[in-house]
């Protein structure tokens, strides 16, 4: 019996099946390189260029005055009272806000999940905080609630208590706790939809037989439903600390950084336009990519596993 004779192409790829393999992978992500350009001009070039600037002593009063190759500006970051009152501004507020808006999404969540009435009317309603401008929200809350003189808290507890009750001015005060009352009834939807997806994907057979073993619905949520829920729980308050570290609309909108409500976000506007020290400005911006990028990446692991996890 003869045997076959294999063209010059074909033995080249019988040959070599990774090369062929590899040559496809690289055809097949061609249609994403304008999407991975556009990304890299928009997003990348500009942080490189701002990581520079960041080494740079560059002073919009002092034109003729600009060196590179220093690191003032970072040891402004790390010493300067301002800054430092700023990171524990924003550490503070951004806790508060994650660990509230996030036992309130799972209060909300759990009431959600039964069935009743009407319950796509209220979901809807429950998310719609979610879709408001947060600077819309916050000359809301600013003027019409919080406001001493006409705001809706305290004509309700004139109401509630007569002509003798206290009168409260939260915006003087308490700014910050005014401030992280906005966040909360923004994010606290945020929170609840993702919380709601884990709900409706746990193992009902499970916490059947739970329930008919006699367990209590405390017992079945401690030990069937929120070890399920620990990874929604975890990728709900990583993408909201994303989200709220870099909140910059509220805190300009209702205080304008006053009364020691100025966070990260707020300094770097502050010393770019008001100060025009570039210098320190791209340095607080560097410092703020850079834990945000750290708690990318733990939101990233928790998202992967938690999508492995699905399969």
């Amino acid at each position: 019996m003869s045997t076959p004779t294999l063209a010059p192409d074909t033995r080249a790829i019988v040959a070599a099946p990774g090369a062929a393999s590899e040559g496809n992978r690289w055809l097949r992500r061609v249609p994403m390189l304008p999407a991975l350009l556009f990304v890299i001009v928009v997003t990348q070039i500009p942080f490189a260029i701002t990581i520079v600037i960041s080494f740079m002593n560059w002073k919009a009063q002092y034109p003729n005055d600009i060196s590179f190759g220093t690191l003032e500006n970072y040891r402004t970051v790390f010493t300067d009272p301002d800054i430092l009152r700023a990171v524990w501004v924003t550490v503070s507020l951004t806790v508060g806000v994650v660990v509230v808006s996030a036992v309130l999404g799972m209060l909300i969540a759990l009431l959600l999940d039964r069935k009743f009435f009407g319950r796509g009317v209220v979901r809807t309603l429950m998310i719609a905080p979610f879709l408001i401008v947060p600077v819309a929200a916050a000359l809301v809350f600013k003027h019409a609630i919080f406001n001493p003189s006409y705001g809706l808290l305290n004509g309700m507890l004139t109401t509630l208590f007569g002509e003798n009750a206290p009168q409260l001015d939260v915006m003087s005060t308490s700014p910050l706790l005014a401030i992280g009352l906005v966040l909360v009834w923004q994010w606290t939807p945020f929170m609840m939809l993702i919380m709601l997806a884990g709900l409706q994907s746990r193992p009902l057979d499970v916490y059947e037989a739970v329930m008919m073993d006699g367990a209590g619905p405390w017992q079945a949520f401690r030990y069937v439903t929120l070890p399920h829920m620990r990874r929604y729980i975890e990728l709900a308050t990583l993408l909201g600390t994303i989200y709220i570290v870099q909140n910059f609309d509220t805190v300009f909108t209702m205080t304008s950084g006053g009364l020691g409500t100025a966070n990260l976000p707020y300094v770097i506007y502050q010393e770019f336009f008001v100060a025009q020290d570039y210098g320190v400005a791209s340095a607080v911006g560097v410092v703020v990519v850079a834990a945000s990028l750290i708690v990318a990446t733990f939101a990233l692991r928790t998202a992967s596993s938690l999508l492995k996890e699905e399969s």
